[in-house]
């Protein structure tokens, strides 16, 4: 009877991903349509993976700066909106006392 090797494989899956998550993997693609030499569509596709500390290291950070997924982000769009309509109320308050 065979020994199961399922745990093997699963070993060297999670040795394949933890390479690929420290080293990083690009796919990249495009996409193009064309009718008589006339381009109609065309589409780039890039996928990084990696992990959060390679991506870093690499100068990618995009989710830091995203409001949707930083609430760090989110505050500082927050402040800074606020701000400007703060401003905008003196405003409207210094032209209101001129009348």
């Amino acid at each position: 009877m065979a020994e199961p090797t399922h745990s093997i494989n699963a070993t060297g899956l999670a040795d394949i991903l933890e390479r690929v998550l420290d080293k990083g993997i690009v796919i990249a693609g495009d996409i193009k349509i064309q009718i008589a030499d006339i381009d109609l569509l065309t589409i780039k596709i890039r996928l990084l993976v990696a992990s959060v500390d390679k991506a870093m290291e690499m100068g990618i950070n995009w989710w830091q700066e995203d409001t949707y997924l930083s609430t760090k982000a989110r505050e500082k769009e927050l402040t800074q909106q606020n701000s400007a309509m703060e401003a905008r109320l003196e405003k409207l308050e210094a032209m209101n006392k001129l009348t």
